[in-house]
């Protein structure tokens, strides 16, 4: 078998009984790399080791990973103008923190008749939020719900970001500074 070094170094060809006492004077572990090689590679190292930096390197990833949330919004075609603006400040508020938002109309009885009402009601929508969003999937009619997808114009991390520098600003606005109230007070 070919033998790679703790470090990497090339050490050769080795039998594997001289690989598995190398690896015992070592106090190493002797991991097959390569089995289907000709001949097979098969390096020293400390396996505990690696498989811990692995499972690191993994949970870092996730960590770093960003997953994107569809969050649903439903309406109705007669829609009271000041329901509208409660669920178009939910859009809003989904979409400036990064996440894509399905906008469904359901129809009901007679409703279903006319859906140009609910094709004006999400072209409304996504006018009104045009620069917080984007429409990603125009309106469809499906069933008895007219459903429409609009993505947001910045990443989730950007908006977190964003947030989070936010949060710092006004945390530091709101502590008042300690040196320049003891200045303040009289001796």
């Amino acid at each position: 078998m070919r033998l790679v070094g703790p470090n990497g170094e090339q050490v050769g060809i080795v039998r594997v009984e001289d690989a598995l006492r190398l690896a015992a004077e070592a106090d190493l572990d002797l991991v097959e790399v390569a089995p289907m090689a000709k001949p097979p590679v098969a390096k020293l190292m400390d396996y505990g080791k690696f498989k811990y930096e692995a499972a690191v390197k993994a949970r870092e990833a996730r960590k770093n990973q960003v997953n994107t949330v569809i969050k649903e919004i439903k309406l109705r075609p007669k829609i009271d103008p000041h329901d509208y603006g409660t669920k178009k400040g939910h859009v809003e508020r989904f979409l400036s923190a990064g996440d894509k938002v399905k906008v469904t109309i359901m129809f009901r009885g007679r409703e279903q008749s006319r859906p140009e009402l609910g094709f004006r009601l999400l072209q409304k929508l996504a006018e009104d939020v045009a620069d917080l969003g984007f429409v990603e999937s125009s309106p469809k009619q499906d069933g008895r719900n007219m459903v429409m997808v609009l993505g947001p114009t910045k990443k989730k991390a950007e908006a977190r970001a964003e947030n989070r520098r936010r949060r710092e600003q006004h945390e530091s606005a709101s502590t008042p500074d300690t040196a320049s109230s003891e200045q303040n007070q009289p001796a």
